[in-house]
């Protein structure tokens, strides 16, 4: 209270005029602070990287899923042309013109942008004075680099009564929805939302609601690196992908049948393989106990780009509402095995990076 006195002594000696430059600034600062909040820019520029390395040390990936829909069917489009557009440079182009707000998007910045680089130009000329570029280039690469590409997939020969299938090769979105074919869900964008079991903190992942024994897909090819019990996802299953940036984290998985039976730790799977069956298990330090009250899939992707910082406490999880979105246009057809109950795709699939991988395991199934 003394202190508070001096100040408001203090402020009665000033000038008059020296007095009403100051209150002029403490609203013209408050006005500013105000514009920018309804506009929803950053009052600060975020940490990207550490002051000792390159290392990324957080991403907002809040791409819209009209942009993710647009920029992937042009990068499909043009990969066969002369201009290919890939979708992560022109993602990463937009996201540092807005400093990653994609409120101000505008159609005619990625039109513009596409007509540069359909005459020659190169990106990394476009960019070259682009501040934060780099940055966002390597954060949405690390998102989305394992979307799309050249993979194989067993097509039906002629008809569907047939049962006979063909390889046919392709460029395109190789990622799997988490759900099946035939099976629906409902959600909303409920990232960072709270949660209180165990402690207060920040929804990191995407809760899919849907039936209990609805076939859980592995979205991206890669090892399983973690299964069990966790308090917290009851019964879950961890997919590192092949370039190790991404780690897939389902949780929630049914009581007593959580896991395709042939699954285990180390294992390479495929994308679009049944990997589990979805659930409400978890929030019980005590194994396969239902305490979750509405069955449903928690689907999380964790970015790491340093192995030193994969279980610190500053994790980078992503916002999948409208990566899950965009995935529904892949989704894997499933049936079930009489014999056994349990479900598998109908259709095989296999990638490059895949290939490369089965060299080092038991699990090399198909060839080309």
């Amino acid at each position: 209270m003394k202190f508070r006195k001096q100040k408001l002594e203090l402020l009665r000696h000033l000038h008059p005029g020296l007095m009403k430059l100051f209150v002029l600034f403490i609203i013209l600062l408050a006005i500013s602070a105000t514009i920018l909040l309804i506009r929803d820019v950053p009052l600060y520029q975020p940490v990207l990287q550490s002051e000792t390395d390159n290392t990324i040390k957080w991403v907002d990936f809040n791409v819209p899923y009209h942009l993710l829909e647009k920029t992937m069917n042009m990068d499909i489009e043009s990969y066969d042309k002369e201009i290919h557009l890939k979708w992560t440079e022109v993602l990463a182009w937009l996201a540092a013109k807005y400093g990653g707000n994609f409120n101000y998007y505008k159609p005619k910045d990625l039109n513009n942008l596409v007509e540069r680089l359909n005459n020659g130009e190169s990106i990394n000329v476009i960019t070259e004075n682009m501040k934060n570029y780099d940055y966002y280039k390597e954060a949405y690469t690390a998102v989305l680099s394992g979307f799309l590409g050249e993979y194989m997939v067993q097509v039906p020969a002629e008809s569907e009564t047939d049962g006979k299938v063909v390889w046919e090769a392709n460029y395109g979105l190789k990622a799997f929805s988490p759900i099946a074919a035939g099976y629906w869900y409902s959600d909303y964008d409920d990232f960072g939302s709270g949660r209180s079991y165990g402690y207060n903190r920040r929804h990191l992942g995407h809760d899919l609601m849907i039936g209990t024994g609805t076939p859980i897909i592995a979205i991206e090819s890669g090892i399983v690196e973690a299964m069990g019990w966790n308090q917290y996802g009851g019964w879950r299953i961890g997919i590192r992908s092949f370039d190790k940036k991404r780690y897939y984290y389902y949780a929630h998985l049914r009581k007593d049948h959580p896991y395709r039976i042939d699954l285990y730790e180390g294992k390479a799977v495929k994308a679009g393989d049944v990997i589990g069956y979805s659930g409400r298990t978890g929030y019980s330090k005590k194994e396969n106990v239902n305490n979750i009250d509405t069955p449903h899939l928690h689907v999380g992707m964790q970015l790491i780009f340093d192995e030193r910082l994969k279980d610190n406490p500053n994790q980078i999880w992503i916002d999948m509402y409208a990566l899950c979105k965009l995935l529904t246009k892949n989704k894997s057809q499933v049936y079930i095995n009489e014999e056994t109950k349990e479900t598998y795709r109908k259709y095989d699939f296999t990638e490059p990076s895949y290939f490369l991988q089965i060299g080092n395991t038991e699990d090399a199934d198909i060839v080309y």
